[in-house]
C-alpha cells in the first residue's frame, strides 16, 4: 500500500478558496490543508476546520504574502506591517534570519490560539527549503513536535518529515483527469506520498491576490471526480 497525504493548500487565502478545499474534502479525495492565520479568510476557514473535524489542518507558513504576526520585523515588512518578501531561494537571508523566526514562531502560536491542533507545517511559495532557513525549521519542528513539509528532496534532513516523497505538479499544465491514475507508477509500494493540490471557487479575492486563480477550479473538479484505485491508502 501507499500512503497518500493530498494536502490542499492555502485554505484561509479567501471564503471562495476555503469552499473550495472543503468541497473537496467532503466529495473528493482531499484529505488535508495547510491554513494561513494571516489572511482575510482565515477566520471563515477556523470555522470550517471546526465543522469537519476529521480534515488534518496544518499550518502554512508566509513570508511572502498577508500581514506580519509578530510585531517589530522590520526586515520583512512595509510600513503598513505587510509581508513583502519575494519567493527568491536564492537570496542572502542574514539580516532578515531573526526577524523570519520571530515571525514564523508568531504565526504558530497563533494557530494553536485559535484551538485547533496542526498536524504540520509548509510554507506559502516553498520558503522553507532555503538552506539558511533550515536551522530555523528544525529549531521549530523540534519545539511545537511538527513534521515538515518533504521539500528537501534526496537532501538530508535532521527534523521530522511529513512524508518521504513530496510532488508538486499537480498544478498549471499537468492539472488533468490522468494525474492519480499514473501516480502510483511513480513511487515505491510501501511508500508514503503528499501531492499538494490548489483547488477553489474563484472569486474575486482569489483573482487580485493570486497569479495561479483559473486553474484552481479545474483541480476542484478532478479532485472530487478521481476515484484512487486499491493501491493508495488516505492516511
Amino acid at each position: 500500500m501507499i500512503e497518500l497525504i493530498v494536502n490542499a493548500d492555502d485554505f484561509g487565502f479567501s471564503r471562495g478558496v476555503n469552499h473550495g478545499i472543503i468541497d473537496a474534502y467532503k466529495y473528493g479525495i482531499v484529505n488535508s490543508t495547510t491554513m494561513f492565520v494571516n489572511m482575510p479568510g482565515t477566520e471563515h476557514a477556523v470555522e470550517l476546520a471546526k465543522n469537519n473535524p476529521g480534515l488534518r489542518v496544518g499550518i502554512h507558513l508566509t513570508l511572502t504574502c498577508g500581514k506580519a504576526v509578530a510585531k517589530d520585523v522590520p526586515t520583512l515588512t512595509d510600513r503598513d506591517g505587510g509581508l513583502i518578501m519575494t519567493r527568491d531561494l536564492g537570496q542572502d537571508l542574514s539580516s532578515k534570519l531573526k526577524d523570519i523566526e520571530k515571525e514564523w514562531n508568531a504565526q504558530i502560536e497563533r494557530f494553536y490560539s485559535i484551538g485547533l491542533k496542526p498536524t504540520h507545517f509548509d510554507n506559502h511559495h516553498h520558503m522553507h527549503k532555503h538552506p539558511q532557513l533550515l536551522p530555523i525549521v528544525k529549531k521549530l519542528s523540534e519545539k511545537y513536535d511538527l513534521p515538515v513539509r518533504n521539500v528537501f528532496k534526496d537532501k538530508v534532513t535532521d527534523f521530522k518529515l511529513l512524508t518521504e516523497v513530496f510532488f508538486n505538479d499537480f498544478i498549471r499544465e499537468n492539472v488533468s483527469e490522468d494525474y492519480f491514475a499514473t501516480l502510483a507508477e511513480r513511487v515505491k509500494n510501501g511508500s508514503s506520498v503528499e501531492v499538494m493540490c490548489h483547488p477553489a471557487y474563484i472569486d474575486q479575492a482569489l483573482k487580485d491576490g493570486s497569479s495561479y486563480c483559473d486553474k484552481r477550479a479545474e483541480e476542484l473538479e478532478i479532485l472530487i471526480k478521481t476515484k484512487l484505485d486499491n493501491r493508495f491508502i488516505l492516511s
